[in-house]
């Protein structure tokens, strides 16, 4: 199976193996997306250090050869580190630029509560509510995420506070100077193709100078050979990132996030979870991004049965309560099910067994072609006579050991890949 997601702990929990693709390069890593990310670090973190020691030695060699280049006694030596400088390969460092940062405008302080609802009950249709028996009260302070399954009506719920949607009965108290920011979908397919982001920003602050414009869609990403394309031209990302700089460009204490990060990929997501998290206001979000919900969300607001509650309790006691409530009543289709289910995890536990096993094969794999690389390098240079920069006899001796280390890697390589072939058969 192979499995392209920007969910993390969907990939975490479904794959064992994770390939970076990075300027038409492919890597594979070992383990999930995290282990992937702790690999990828550490990485970078020892090929920054190797740059930091090559560009010493690369300094240290030029002082020499600027030092004593003219001098007839030194000019030998000088010539010499010359071909040593030639020779030093440069490291080459990532060049994979950082997402965009994003910071919204610093809202207004307002008293609490930003909205209160008395006994609220809404919908689209009169007499046909969709929620209702809503007692609710939000915070300037709030971080709240709204769980529930789809069609519950989460975004209707979102479309009451940002006020798009009237009650139909109950109370609702907010300020009057309250301003909502609400990202929903629909609206990055509403944009004009042709309009350029500064296009659609300015619309909205018709009073502002075009500097000011241009800085706010700088705040978002959006440089100045960006912020004139047109937005047919602008990626997924990029129109998310738009489109949280239009809801956002009255500065709103109020933030209303439906699915925000679905045109985002892993890296967008983390600098929007950044964003969120120094914003002073309130946020409501709706996701099915978990890592998202655990890194904002404070509390958890429970849509179900036609009414929405807070939730005692964390995302992890909402899946075991999804999971209790999905368990069929009838005792054979619940039997057929709960086989299914543990057939599926028995399968996933015993590749996750074999895991070792294939890891060994793959060292063994490398390790065999490595020193077989090594060994006909050497067998060359035997040829023309010479020894790689030992003596002939040395050259034997390392050739006679290579021998020797490929049958133990071969030997290794065989023994694992019959105990995963035994193991698969059992």
């Amino acid at each position: 199976m192979i499995l392209v997601s920007h969910d993390r702990h969907f990939l975490n929990a479904a794959t064992t193996l994770t390939l970076h693709l990075d300027r038409g390069k492919l890597t594979l890593y070992s383990g999930g997306f995290d282990a992937y990310m702790r690999a990828r670090t550490e990485a970078a973190r020892r090929l920054e250090v190797m740059a930091r020691h090559q560009e010493a030695e690369r300094q240290r060699l030029q002082a020499f050869v600027d030092r004593f280049r003219a001098k007839a006694s030194k000019a030998r030596q000088a010539q010499s580190r010359v071909k040593a400088l030639a020779r030093l390969e440069p490291i080459v460092l990532s060049a994979t630029e950082p997402p965009p940062r994003i910071r919204f405008p610093d809202p207004p302080d307002l008293r609490p509560p930003l909205i209160a609802l008395d006994r609220v009950s809404t919908g689209y249709v009169p007499g046909k509510p969709v929620l209702s028996r809503l007692d609710l009260r939000l915070d300037p302070d709030d971080r709240i995420a709204l769980i529930g399954a789809n069609g519950n009506g989460k975004t209707t719920f979102a479309r009451l506070l940002a006020g798009r949607l009237a009650p139909f009965a109950g109370e609702i108290t907010r300020p009057p100077k309250l301003a909502c920011g609400f990202f929903a979908q629909h609206q990055i397919e509403e944009m004009r193709p042709e309009a350029s982001p500064y296009d659609h920003l300015a619309a909205l602050m018709p009073e502002a100078l075009p500097e000011a414009v241009r800085a706010r869609l700088g705040a978002f990403g959006f440089g100045q050979e960006k912020a004139f394309l047109p937005v047919v031209d602008l990626s997924g990302g990029e129109r998310a990132r738009l489109n949280l700089a239009l809801v956002t460009h009255a500065a709103p204490a109020l933030l209303i996030l439906d699915e925000p990060t679905n045109h985002l990929d892993i890296e967008s997501r983390e600098v929007l979870v950044q964003a969120i998290n120094e914003f002073a206001g309130a946020v409501v979000l709706v996701s099915h991004d978990e890592h998202l919900i655990e890194l904002i969300a404070d509390r958890l607001w429970l849509v179900a049965n036609g009414t929405v509650r807070p939730f005692d309790g964390d995302l992890e006691d909402y899946r075991r309560l999804v999971l209790e409530r999905s368990a069929p009543a009838d005792g054979a289709r619940s039997n057929g099910s709960n086989s299914r289910r543990q057939t599926r995890r028995l399968a996933a536990e015993r590749r996750r067994e074999l895991d070792p096993l294939r890891q060994k094969v793959r060292l063994a794999e490398e390790t065999v072609a490595r020193l077989t690389r090594e060994r006909e390098a050497l067998d060359r240079a035997l040829v023309k006579q010479q020894g790689n920069g030992i003596s002939p006899a040395e050259a034997l001796k390392r050739r006679a050991e290579l021998v020797r280390l490929i049958e133990r890697a071969e030997t290794d390589w065989l023994a694992a890949a019959e105990a995963i072939e035994r193991e698969a058969n059992v």
